[in-house]
């Protein structure tokens, strides 16, 4: 996948010609009877989907949810083993599920509002489409870190003055800090996570613990955080900043694919579909999370994506470096 700017997607005016989609049979879903979906959307987030599509269609959804890499690493387990067993996968690694379309692992299904997803974040032969945008900044507790001495940049948190009081994500675990990681440290050179770690940055699994440590005030600034969870304590009514960094903040696809020779295949055509249906893609500002489609609403309360800076990712490049980011990472914060 080339090197891409996101923010190029919200530019456009008006979503492309719509184009024939690809046939699901629903009477042969019916019969089926359940899917298993692997997926690292958030918790509740994905609880809902499952039960909108329980009540819709009456198949019953097998769910296992874990962060992005703990699903492609069960995943992989399975494949490599010959049995698998998920017949949805959605994740938070475009790069992944680049590697795997070209690897033959994906049935190529284009779901009904297919042409209403931008082509930055699918695969145009549809091996796989972006279910939602996870949106990447900084975060902090409001009433713990006066407005004077908030950090503006990424490269502010390198700063002495947080020395411990930030948190951040595992990229072994998280692969949307996997690619947070993969290119901060090509951008400021990995000096920048030295320094984190001479600031004694806090290392915890996955976005929801980073959440929770700032919540209560533990770890006050997260150093890299998801917003959509920011946006949920805010409207629980904690007071919860999110920084939008002026280097630029990460918009990063969630692919979500269907797997060939997964036990369910009507049925996983059929939920695939449902997932960018009209239900769940306005469903998705509700709960504070940037939806795929260029024609949803984005979450209340939170800026236009036209209006931030986005950082250019490399997928790509990610790919072929995860391992030595990940070991890299250890390295530094064992």
């Amino acid at each position: 996948m080339r090197a891409t700017s996101l923010v190029l997607i919200f530019l456009a005016l008006s979503a492309p010609a719509r184009a024939a989609s690809d046939p699901v049979d629903r009477g042969a879903a019916k019969s089926e009877g359940s899917v298993r979906w692997y997926t690292s959307t958030p918790v509740a987030t994905a609880q809902n989907i499952a039960n909108r599509f329980e009540k819709e269609t009456g198949i019953n959804v097998e769910l296992f949810r874990s962060g992005g890499s703990a699903v492609l690493s069960r995943f992989m387990q399975e494949l490599n083993a010959g049995a698998i067993q998920a017949d949805v996968l959605t994740t938070s690694d475009p790069a992944a599920a680049t590697t795997l379309a070209e690897r033959g692992i994906f049935v190529a299904f284009k779901p009904a509002n297919f042409e209403k997803i931008p082509a930055e974040v699918k695969d145009e032969r549809g091996y796989w489409i972006a279910q939602r945008l996870n949106l990447l900044a900084i975060a902090l507790k409001g009433d713990a870190v006066a407005a004077a001495h908030r950090p503006k940049t990424w490269s502010d948190l390198t700063d002495p003055k947080y020395k411990g009081l930030e948190v951040m994500p595992d990229p072994s675990f998280t692969s949307l800090q996997l690619v947070a990681v993969g290119t901060l440290a090509k951008k400021f050179g990995w000096e920048f996570y030295e320094k984190l770690k001479r600031n004694d940055v806090m290392i915890v699994q996955g976005h929801q613990q980073v959440e929770d440590m700032v919540k209560r005030g533990e770890r006050p600034i997260a150093a890299e955080e998801l917003d959509s969870y920011a946006d949920d304590d805010r409207r629980a009514g904690h007071d919860i900043v999110t920084i939008y960094p002026s280097e630029g903040v990460f918009a990063i696809a969630s692919p979500t694919a269907i797997i060939k020779g997964g036990p369910h295949p009507n049925a996983a055509k059929l939920f695939a579909e449902f997932m960018i249906g009209d239900s769940v893609q306005n469903a998705f500002a509700q709960e504070g999370i940037y939806a795929a489609r260029i024609d949803a609403p984005a979450p209340s309360g939170s800026p236009a994506l036209q209006s931030l800076k986005l950082m250019p990712i490399d997928f790509a490049a990610l790919a072929q470096d995860e391992g030595t980011v990940k070991s890299r990472f250890n390295e530094i914060f064992q």
